[in-house]
């Protein structure tokens, strides 16, 4: 899996000063992974910032992680849009909080997340900007859950029970 940020805190400070919420809190719609948001306010900016990993909810300005970043790059933007919350509400914690049930239990649900892309808040597909990239995410994060998710999700479990990503050949958590 990948590495978290920076350990300088390069451009963003201190992760803690920033990545304060509570797992308790988190949305239900982000997916498995170390990131998540939680009661976030973020005025909006998370997805513009790091719009191939974060997702604006309905009714409110919550923000989720639809896809976990993969890379050092990505991460930077992830930890950026977090930054930009101003009640500190994202979190990188999950690592620590999610098993190989809570996973599976996860990926049953994912039918409710379609069914919540499928029919949105009417804000969140407005003919305005914001409408137009939210319904953008929302179609990227339907893509996902049909192509790539599994296989993410697998790998990350099998991260978490072994400490280490696995090596070609290795068999794979099902998730079924």
């Amino acid at each position: 899996m990948v590495n978290l940020g920076f350990d300088d805190g390069r451009l963003l400070g201190p992760h803690d000063a920033y990545l304060k919420g509570e797992w308790a809190d988190r949305d239900w719609r982000n997916v498995p992974g170390p990131m998540y948001g939680t009661i976030t306010a973020a005025c909006l900016a998370g997805r513009p910032i790091a719009p191939d990993h974060i997702l604006n909810l309905d009714g409110d300005v919550t923000e989720v992680i639809f896809r976990q970043p993969a890379n050092e790059i990505e991460v930077q933007r992830v930890l950026s849009g977090a930054w930009t919350d101003p009640f500190s509400s994202y979190a990188s914690d999950g690592d620590d909080h999610w098993t190989m049930e809570l996973i599976r239990e996860w990926w049953s649900r994912r039918y409710e997340v379609i069914e919540w892309i499928d029919n949105p808040a009417p804000w969140l597909v407005a003919e305005d900007a914001f409408g137009r990239d939210n319904a953008k995410g929302m179609q990227d994060y339907r893509e996902y859950i049909h192509s790539g998710l599994e296989s993410y999700l697998r790998n990350y479990a099998f991260w978490l029970e072994s400490g280490r990503s696995a090596l070609p050949g290795e068999s794979l958590p099902e998730l079924d």
